[in-house]
């Protein structure tokens, strides 16, 4: 049975965002091409409901299909509007959603974190929103530690983006989570998106203009991926580059919004990944082809990113399960 995804649009919605989780999830497939997820949008009572462009929207369900959800996703609101402080809902909005189920997952889209920490929902986890609002959110809200940095965080069963954008990664974010790298990688071809944005990746990023045309990192980007499983020191990357150390690193973060360590590695890790999801190699023979060399090394950066060993992660989203199960390592 497919994964249900009800999306709660409260007055103010922005109508870019409340179409990503059906434009996201309605493009995750399993291998027969049948759908994976199924999105319905409701409102409280129904009601039609007012945009922050110069229209209204109107619904198929009342909150009662919230009840019918594996994942709740509250969409976003108008930045301009008044948002609710501790205790500042509705009674209406408050008891729609103190009645979504306990295991039920919750996600909001930028501003809705504040309907959901106002909710209570965020105390004494990590959230987000978006970046202009980090500080007003941070005052509201003492007792939600707030990351301003960041595109989404997921806290397991409640998740929070940044703005706009972050929506897409982070609905993303959960068909790799539920499905693995194969499937999301999918899904973003599909809506013709980026696959993958690291959650950790800043949310606002100063792109200066170049100098010269030969001034940005982007073709060394590209080498790089062409030799992952190759050493790829820092001074390798500025040589290549034609920069010095500390010029390449600035324009760099400047551009990417990481380090190039960082960027790296994870573009190591998106590497082992879809290895471990799409062919039968060692997981000795997956990190050498991914540079990490060490599986033990392979094995640290894969479980700080999705919580998962090599071993683990295949079992969990390979398509040749049977070898996994029967141990080509025990990393």
């Amino acid at each position: 049975m497919s994964h249900h995804v009800v999306v709660l649009a409260l007055d103010g919605v922005k109508p870019f965002d409340l179409g990503i989780p059906a434009q996201v999830f309605g493009h995750a497939l399993d291998a027969a091409g049948e759908p994976l997820y199924r999105v319905s949008t409701c409102s409280i009572g129904g009601r039609p409901v007012r945009t922050n462009q110069d229209f209204t929207v109107s619904v198929a369900h009342d909150e009662s299909v919230l009840a019918t959800a594996d994942t709740v996703v509250v969409a976003t609101q108008d930045s301009r509007r008044e948002h609710p402080g501790p205790g500042g809902l509705s009674g209406e909005l408050s008891a729609v959603l103190a009645a979504i189920a306990p295991e039920t997952r919750i996600v909001s889209l930028c501003t809705s974190a504040f309907v959901l920490a106002a909710a209570g929902l965020l105390d004494g986890q990590g959230a987000t929103t978006h970046w202009a609002l980090c500080d007003e959110f941070a005052h509201r809200f003492p007792l939600v530690d707030v990351n301003r940095n960041v595109l989404f965080v997921d806290n397991g069963r409640i998740l929070t983006s940044a703005g706009a954008a972050a929506g897409i990664d982070l609905c993303l974010h959960l068909v790799r989570r539920d499905h693995g790298a194969a499937v999301a990688n999918a899904a973003a071809r599909r809506c013709v998106v980026a696959p993958w944005r690291e959650g950790g990746q800043a949310q606002f990023v100063e792109i200066p203009l170049p100098d010269h045309a030969d001034s940005s990192t982007t073709a060394t980007r590209q080498w790089a991926l062409e030799r992952l499983a190759e050493p790829l020191t820092l001074a390798d990357l500025a040589r290549h580059a034609r920069m010095s150390v500390r010029t390449f690193t600035r324009r760099f973060r400047a551009e990417v919004g990481q380090s190039p360590q960082q960027w790296v590695a994870q573009r190591r890790v998106d590497h082992a990944r879809q290895l471990l999801e799409t062919t039968q190699l060692s997981v000795s023979e997956i990190a050498r082809a991914t540079g990490f060399a060490d599986p033990v090394v392979l094995r640290k950066h894969l479980r700080s990113c999705v919580g998962l060993t090599p071993n683990a992660y295949r079992l969990a989203y390979s398509s040749t399960r049977p070898m996994a199960a029967a141990g080509l390592d025990r990393v």
